[in-house]
């Protein structure tokens, strides 16, 4: 590792700022410019309180104010490291084109393969139920519907969990309704079963976790997530799906591809 002096400056006696905030924004600068890669062990906290001439304590308040920006992550007993940036870019104009659902691919694995990355899918759950008040309403006022919930995975990493909810009369008895929908998802399903697909709505926020979703998606503090609600069309207009996911912002980009007319 290059000496500390020549990626940290020093502290600055007649600022405001409190040290550890000012030791904070010293790591960070250091991150931004590259002088710490993605991945990359953090100077120590001994090697901290050496260079600034500081308390363990003040550089643990450090570290702690990148971890809740979501800039690092430590690991115990090894210390704190750099969080990767976004390993999967989610192109919107492209994830769900027919030509993935032809050669037997769902939209996620069409992401982990761009992405060099393995996908797995586990927490499987599939089961009919009452609709939620919002689902009904996106669905057209159906009453039941069939929810397909999974946790999807990046190289063992959990990266988003999403529900799917179908019309009854769509799904029941069909392989839908089935653990494992076959080649290139329920979408291709449902277009064999006669409701080829016209168009998506989507609508994102993004917003802190629930302690259940810190939990299954396995956050890191300071780790914020991407909400997307996304409503399926056939070519008659009706609503065929409702696709609710939450997403780990740190393992994602969002790309979209917009007319200019």
């Amino acid at each position: 590792m290059t000496s500390l002096p020549s990626i940290l400056g020093g502290l600055d006696p007649t600022s405001d700022r409190a040290v550890f905030r000012q030791i904070a924004d010293q790591l960070r600068e250091a991150i931004d410019r590259g002088r710490f890669k993605e991945g990359e062990k953090l100077p120590s906290e001994a090697e901290l309180v050496e260079h600034y001439g500081v308390s363990r304590m003040t550089v643990r308040n450090s570290f702690s104010i990148l971890q809740g920006e979501g800039l690092v992550h430590a690991e115990h007993g090894r210390g704190v490291f750099v969080r990767p940036r976004p390993p999967v870019r989610r192109l919107a104009s492209d994830r769900f084109a027919r030509r993935h659902r032809e050669q037997g691919k769902s939209a996620f694995i069409v992401e982990a393969d761009a992405a060099g990355s393995h996908p797995t899918v586990d927490s499987l759950e599939v089961k009919e139920e009452k609709a939620g008040q919002d689902v009904s309403t996106r669905l057209g006022s159906v009453r039941r519907v069939l929810a397909r919930r999974r946790r999807y995975l990046l190289d063992g990493r959990p990266v988003e969990f999403a529900t799917s909810y179908l019309p009854l009369d769509i799904a029941r008895g069909t392989p839908i309704a089935e653990p494992n929908p076959g080649p290139g998802g329920i979408y291709a399903r449902l277009e064999e079963l006669g409701h080829q697909l016209d168009h998506f709505e989507e609508e994102i926020r993004a917003r802190m976790p629930t302690p259940s979703e810190v939990k299954t998606l396995r956050l890191a503090p300071g780790v914020p997530v991407i909400h997307l609600i996304r409503t399926a069309f056939d070519t008659a207009g009706r609503a065929v799906e409702v696709c609710d996911t939450v997403m780990a912002a740190d393992a994602y980009v969002l790309s979209y591809q917009l007319p200019a007319t």
